[in-house]
C-alpha cells in the first residue's frame, strides 16, 4: 500500500488515532516538498504558539459558567454569566476558546471526566486574576467564586473529525495530481509547489471537505436521495444523482462484494479504495462531469456514512 492510501485508510478508520495520521502526513510534507503543508502538520502535533496563526475550526464561540456567594449564605451555582454583564474589553476572553494546544491533548480530554461542574461537557477555567478584577461586579451582592468556560464535548469531536477530513481530502486530491507522490525521492517535487499550494488552501484552510458527525447514519442533499449505511442500492441511488455512470455503479458493487469476501480490516478495502481513486482520477481528467475538490466532497460524505464510520 502506498504512502497516499495508508493515508486514506486511517484518516477514516476512528481506531487510529490522529497523532498517528499526522506523523505520516509529515513524511508526505517533506516528500512533496511543500512549506505550508508541513508547518500545518507541525502546529497540529505540536500546537500553537499565536491565536493569531490558529485555522477558524480551532476558534470556539463558547458560554462561561459560575459560582456564586451572597450574603447570608445564599448563592448560585453553574449560573450561566451573560457576555453583557462582562466588561466589553474582557469579553472575548469568556466567549471565545482558542485551541491552541497539540491534537492530541483533545483527543484525550475529550475521553476524560469533566472536573469543573459542567456535567457532559468540559471546561476551560478563567484566569484567577480576571475573577479577582471582575468577580463582584457581575451580579448585584454576590461574588463569583469560580468560572469557566464551558466547551462541549460535540465540539471537541468536531475538532477531531475536521482535522480527519481536511487531510483525507488533502491526499485525495493529491493523488489525483500524481498517484505516486507519496513513493518519489527526495530529490524530486511529483507536484508543482502552485497546485500543492492550491490543494492545501482549498482543502486544508479553506476545508472543502464536509465535517460529517460521527457515526452519523445518513446524509441528504438538494436531490432528496440519501445514503443509509449498509444499504449498496441508496449508494447507488446517491452516486448516479450525482453523475456517476452506471457501469461505474456496477464495478463499485462488485469491489464491495469483493471486500466483503477477502474479510478485510480496514474501513475502506483495496477494491472499493482503488474504486475511489479510480474516480477521483476522472473527476481530474474530466471524464467526471465535477470538480475535483467536489468529488472528494462527495465521495467522502457517502463512503463515511455507508460504512458507519464511529
Amino acid at each position: 500500500m502506498s504512502l497516499l492510501q495508508e493515508i486514506q485508510s486511517d484518516a477514516v478508520d476512528a481506531n487510529v488515532d490522529i497523532p498517528v495520521v499526522l506523523r505520516k502526513c509529515k513524511i508526505l510534507a517533506a516528500r512533496l516538498k511543500n512549506d505550508e503543508f508541513k508547518l500545518w502538520v507541525e502546529r497540529e502535533l505540536n500546537g500553537y504558539v499565536c491565536k493569531e496563526d490558529l485555522p477558524e475550526y480551532r476558534k470556539l464561540s463558547v458560554q462561561s459558567y459560575g459560582n456564586f456567594v451572597g450574603i447570608g449564605g445564599s448563592g448560585l451555582r453553574k449560573q450561566i454569566i451573560p457576555p453583557s454583564m462582562v466588561p466589553e474589553k474582557y469579553r472575548e476572553l469568556v466567549t471565545v476558546e482558542y485551541l491552541m494546544e497539540p491534537i492530541s491533548h483533545y483527543a484525550y480530554v475529550s475521553t476524560i471526566e469533566d472536573k469543573t461542574g459542567a456535567g457532559e461537557n468540559l471546561g476551560s477555567i478563567w484566569p484567577a486574576d480576571l475573577i479577582a478584577y471582575i468577580g463582584s461586579e457581575i451580579f448585584r451582592d454576590m461574588t463569583c467564586t469560580s468560572a469557566w468556560r464551558q466547551i462541549s464535548r460535540g465540539s471537541i469531536a468536531g475538532l477531531l473529525d475536521t482535522v480527519r477530513n481536511r487531510i483525507l481530502g488533502f491526499v485525495l486530491d493529491v493523488e489525483a495530481e500524481a498517484p505516486d507522490a507519496g513513493e518519489v525521492g527526495l530529490s524530486n517535487r511529483p507536484v508543482s509547489e502552485e497546485r500543492i499550494s492550491q490543494i492545501f488552501n482549498t482543502t486544508i484552510i479553506e476545508g472543502n471537505v464536509a465535517n460529517l458527525a460521527a457515526g452519523s447514519q445518513t446524509i441528504s442533499h438538494e436531490t432528496h436521495i440519501v445514503v443509509v449505511r449498509d444499504d449498496l442500492d441508496s449508494l447507488k441511488k446517491y452516486l448516479m444523482s450525482h453523475g456517476v455512470d452506471e457501469c461505474d455503479l456496477e464495478e463499485l458493487e462488485d469491489c464491495v462484494r469483493e471486500d466483503a469476501e477477502s474479510g478485510a480490516e480496514d474501513v475502506l478495502g483495496d477494491k472499493v479504495g482503488t474504486w475511489i481513486r479510480k474516480m477521483i482520477n476522472k473527476a481530474a481528467k474530466g471524464t467526471w462531469d465535477i470538480t475535483t475538490s467536489l468529488a472528494t466532497k462527495l465521495l467522502t460524505e457517502a463512503f463515511l456514512t455507508y460504512y458507519g464510520v464511529k
